[in-house]
Parts: structure tokens; C-alpha cells; sequence
């Protein structure tokens, strides 16, 4: 099985948590994406949607999705959003669609987490992707040498890269941009998700823990259920 179809299935099996009347966040990505269609096709009535980036909006009003916002709900009660990497106790590293920020918050203000991948995505370290960083334009590369800092002060020795797409420098949603540290490995993410937090020019990162209540992940016989 192809890890699109993987990411297929685990987005409609995830489709079917949502009911009636719920405020449910969308998430961003290409895993996201399967499971905003699949909600569309169920054609449930009185659900709205809080969309994690303008990408997902999009693609939300245009398969006929309700949409409201985070200010106007302030709570959420399921949020499903994909991932970069899968770890030990549902830890993650998500940001690879630049939308980590915004994806955040919208975890953060939701009863209930679920993450949704393909089989490649469980890995028993986190680390392998590079971890996204987003930062503040203003000042970034006086912010890159703070962070270079926190990362050696965690013990690893990695200079994050300024994400670039087509020459230019990759901008969030919120203006923001970010950089990429390729670490290997992450032996304590909680030291590091606190020590990047620390940096001034720091917006947020893309170590998502403690946050996913479960996770839906696509194999080749089927969905595979991970819950804490």
C-alpha cells in the first residue's frame, strides 16, 4: 500500500470520530488534507471547522465545510491534525507544512488530540525530520545564534537552516519564518521544547508533547490505533 492510501485511511477512519454538533480543528498537510475530504463526504450537519492555515481553509470552504475561528469558539472538542514524526508516548515533531504555530494553538484549546499518519511517520526516536523552528523575521539571524546556543546547551550539535523555497525565504501564515534543525536525534525533547522557548525571537517549535490523545496511523492491513 502506497503511503498516500495509508494516509487516506487514517483520515477517513479519523473522519468517523467527528459528530453532530462539534467544533472540530482542521489540520494542515497532505494526511490533513484526507481527512477534510473525508469529513466533507459524510455530510454531517451543524459541525464547524477551525482551520490550522490558509491551505486548509481553502480546501475546507471549497468542499462546503462551516468554518469559524478560534477567537469565536475558544473551544475545541476534537482536532485532528497529521504529523512529520511519531514517537515514544504520542510525542511529536510537526511543522513540516509551516503551519506549527497556528496547528499549536488549536491543540491546545481542544478536549480531545488525534494524530493521523502514514506507517513511515512511528519511529522509535524523534529527530530523523528536522525539527521546525519558527522565529520572528525581525533580528532572525541574531535569533539563529541564540539557538544555536540552546541547541549545543541540549547536546546537539546542529546549526538550523533558514527554510528557502524557490530563492525565497518561507513565510508562516503569521509572517513569521523558520528554521530547520536537523538534529538526528532528540534524546530528551522536553529539555529542548524548554530551552527553545526560552529564546527571544522564538514564536514556538515543532516538538508537539503531551498534546495527542491518540493516534491513527495507516498500514498496510489496516489502521492501527495508538493511545496513551
Amino acid at each position: 500500500m502506497s503511503a498516500d492510501l495509508q494516509k487516506r485511511i487514517a483520515g477517513e477512519a479519523a473522519a468517523e470520530l467527528v459528530e453532530t454538533g462539534m467544533v472540530v480543528g482542521l489540520g494542515t498537510g497532505s494526511t490533513a488534507a484526507w481527512f477534510v475530504k473525508a469529513l466533507a463526504a459524510r455530510g454531517l450537519s451543524d459541525i464547524r471547522g477551525v482551520p490550522t492555515s490558509t491551505a486548509t481553509e481553502a480546501l475546507a470552504l471549497e468542499l462546503g465545510l462551516k468554518l469559524t475561528s478560534l477567537d469565536e469558539v475558544q473551544h475545541i472538542d476534537l482536532t485532528v491534525d497529521g504529523a512529520d514524526e511519531i514517537g515514544p508516548g504520542l510525542s511529536l515533531i510537526k511543522g513540516g507544512g509551516a503551519a506549527l504555530l497556528r496547528e499549536k494553538l488549536v491543540w491546545e484549546a481542544s478536549a480531545r488530540c488525534v494524530v493521523i499518519a502514514d506507517a513511515a511517520k512511528s519511529v522509535p526516536v524523534l529527530g530523523a525530520f528536522p525539527l521546525p523552528i519558527e522565529v520572528v523575521a525581525f533580528g532572525h539571524k541574531t535569533t539563529l545564534i541564540r539557538l544555536n546556543e540552546a541547541l549545543r546547551a541540549c547536546g546537539l550539535d546542529v546549526t538550523p537552516r533558514l527554510r528557502v523555497k524557490d530563492g525565497q525565504m518561507v513565510a508562516t501564515d503569521g509572517g513569521n519564518l523558520i528554521y530547520d534543525a536537523a538534529c538526528g536525534a532528540i534524546p530528551d525533547p522536553a529539555r529542548l521544547a524548554e530551552a527553545l522557548k526560552r529564546v527571544t525571537g522564538v514564536v514556538d517549535h515543532g516538538l508537539f508533547l503531551g498534546l495527542a490523545d491518540e493516534a491513527l496511523i495507516g498500514q498496510d492491513a489496516g489502521v492501527e490505533r495508538l493511545a496513551l
